[in-house]
């Protein structure tokens, strides 16, 4: 997919309330303040980094494919920077960042233990990475037999896999929350969104968060 194309969808009805859904759960999950450093490993087109930096926060957005770094770059809003590199081998000293978040990257790096150690060692107070939930209604709709699209060739995470990626990392204070339990988009699943105050574990957006020891 065109890196053009890809961040069109968050323009679109469904793209942008999922866009925004995932957005709220990563902000309100940190809470960072404005003027605050963070990365963003995975960063693809620029949304998420993009969304924080309007917010205030000093972005660095990584990612292993050129053409989306160079899209991301063209559509700078704010002191965002971008550059090429690798999630498993992160090109920064220890605690580089007061913050981290990883949206749907880990998903598709087959090391995923490596890439996570190296987002804690960059970190210095908390990271939120956000994962593809295998006990969602997204993940049959999208996930099943190997997915398609955007998903296709993904590793869709359930609450005790995460759990146990983070079991020996100098990590706190764990927290799972998700989001997007009814991925159409319509207004019904606006209104299921809205409503539902215990938050069980079954969104198709997966985000643990925890604090760096």
């Amino acid at each position: 997919m065109q890196a053009k194309d890809y961040d069109a969808w968050y323009q679109t009805p469904r793209g942008s309330w999922i866009g925004e859904q995932e957005y709220r759960l990563l902000h309100r999950l940190l809470q960072p303040a404005a003027g605050q450093s963070m990365i963003d490993v995975g960063c693809g087109t620029g949304y998420f980094t993009r969304r924080f930096a309007a917010d205030g926060a000093q972005v660095t957005g990584i990612d292993p494919d050129a053409a989306m770094i160079a899209y991301a770059q063209s559509q700078r809003i704010a002191e965002e920077s971008y550059l090429y590199g690798d999630a498993r081998a992160l090109p920064f000293p220890d605690r580089s960042f007061d913050y981290c978040i990883a949206v749907a990257s880990l998903c598709f790096i087959p090391e995923q233990e490596r890439a996570l150690a190296e987002m804690v060692r960059v970190t210095r107070k908390r990271i939120a990475i956000g994962f593809l939930n295998r006990n969602s209604l997204l993940y049959w709709q999208k996930g099943r037999h190997g997915g398609s699209g955007a998903y296709r060739g993904a590793h869709w995470h359930t609450p005790a896999e995460v759990r146990q990626l983070f079991h020996d990392l100098p990590v706190s204070n764990l927290q799972l929350r998700s989001a997007i339990y009814l991925p159409g988009g319509n207004g019904f699943a606006r209104a299921v969104e809205a409503c539902l105050l215990q938050r069980p574990l079954v969104g198709g957006f997966l985000v643990a968060a925890t604090d760096i020891v």
